[in-house]
């Protein structure tokens, strides 16, 4: 039995999806800036995707600019709301220290150029305290920039809070909701946020589609200059193709966003606590309450995590030690470090994130398997 447990790197092509994107790249040749009857067809099919996404985070089309991913998305709400304002003197950025990278690194390039950088603290639950951001915004600051959901620990962030925090001074709001659109419900009006983004592969659309939601009325300078497409925002053709597939992967998720949330929350529950109760030694990491229902990260004490993976894959188990983008890399968690975690437990972690085509079978599986591959790697490590 294969077993998936990796949806926040990225979640499989949902069949919806996947016609969509069959039926753009196979019937709708044409591009969909031009007049004549193939790009009428192509702009429809945008047309239907922009609807379809603004219906799924309660938004309007024209507040819709679609992009290549959730990168992308952060990068033009950061950078084209920085160097749109940088003329009113307001050349200071903040995010969370727990920001993706497309965040972090982002805002350590303004840096480079004089800006003042502000990084907000967590604590070991690894939530934000909005008094966080009071203490360090100012009337020179530009956006604030927190994600909704992290992509390590699952953690649910005040973002209304916050949000009201920055509007009380004159700042922009920017939340990288990458890891909640389309698996939990996210409202746009709710979350207070001037500016959002997301990623359409994250939720069973095809990789190469993302949105950044866009407040009407709010100026931010193109990253990308060209053409006119998507309102004078995002130059260049769009991908048509993924654009649909992404349509059609959010109206599947606000058609069962309800069912969805419950059943996979129910799962993660399912295999956190059958883990607790058969593997000791072991902590959850972050907030047990203030999450998202898809994600647990675990501390295995004693064992290191990369091991762990390796040894879960030759079980047929895929799950991750924490970023997709930070894959590769020998440094330790930048999310877990900044909670303050001790090394041993940051670098003994796990990651396990469920998305609606997990089974109940699946996890019993997991949780039968974990007890001897953790107990054989503690042994291991215990003989060097």
């Amino acid at each position: 039995m294969s077993i998936y447990l990796d949806f926040n790197a990225t979640a499989p092509l949902a069949p919806e999806a996947l016609s969509a994107t069959i039926a753009a790249l196979q019937e709708v040749p044409g591009n969909a800036s031009s007049v004549h009857a193939y790009g009428q067809r192509a702009k429809a099919m945008l047309d239907d995707a922009r609807a379809s996404v603004a219906s799924l985070l309660n938004g309007e089309q024209g507040e819709i600019v679609f992009t290549s991913g959730g990168t992308e998305a952060d990068n033009l709400a950061i950078r084209g709301v920085a160097e749109s304002r940088e003329r009113e003197g307001r050349r200071h950025l903040i995010v969370s220290s727990i920001e993706h990278e497309a965040v972090l690194r982002t805002v350590q390039a303004f840096g480079r150029r004089g800006w003042r950088i502000s990084l907000l603290p967590v604590g070991t639950s690894g939530v934000i305290d909005p008094a966080r951001l009071t203490a360090v915004i100012d009337g020179e600051t530009a956006i604030v920039s927190v994600m909704h959901v992290n992509n390590e620990i699952g953690t649910l962030q005040p973002v209304a809070d916050l949000a009201r925090v920055a509007h009380e001074h004159g700042a922009y709001f920017h939340t990288d909701a990458v890891q909640s659109v389309g698996r939990m419900r996210v409202d746009v009006r709710e979350v207070g946020a001037d500016l959002l983004s997301c990623s359409g592969h994250k939720f069973g659309g095809p990789k190469g589609a993302g949105v950044l939601w866009v407040r009407r009325g709010l100026h931010l300078a193109a990253q990308l200059t060209g053409g006119r497409q998507e309102r004078n925002r995002r130059a260049g053709t769009e991908n048509v193709p993924a654009i649909a597939g992404l349509g059609a992967a959010a109206a599947a998720a606000r058609r069962d966003a309800g069912a969805r949330e419950a059943r996979v929350g129910a799962l993660r529950d399912r295999l956190e606590r059958g883990i607790l109760e058969r593997v000791p030694r072991c902590n959850v990491n972050g907030d047990p309450a203030r999450r998202a229902p898809n994600t647990t990260n675990i501390s295995f004490d004693g064992v290191d995590g990369e091991s762990l993976l390796i040894a879960l894959d030759l079980e047929g188990i895929a799950v991750s030690t924490g970023s997709a983008c930070s894959s590769g890399s020998l440094d330790p968690s930048h999310v877990l470090k900044a909670m303050g975690l001790p090394p041993s437990r940051v670098q003994s972690a796990i990651r396990f994130s469920l998305g609606p085509t997990t089974t109940e079978e699946e996890i019993n599986r997991v949780v039968d398997v974990l007890p001897a591959t953790v107990s054989r790697l503690r042994s291991l490590a215990s003989r060097r």
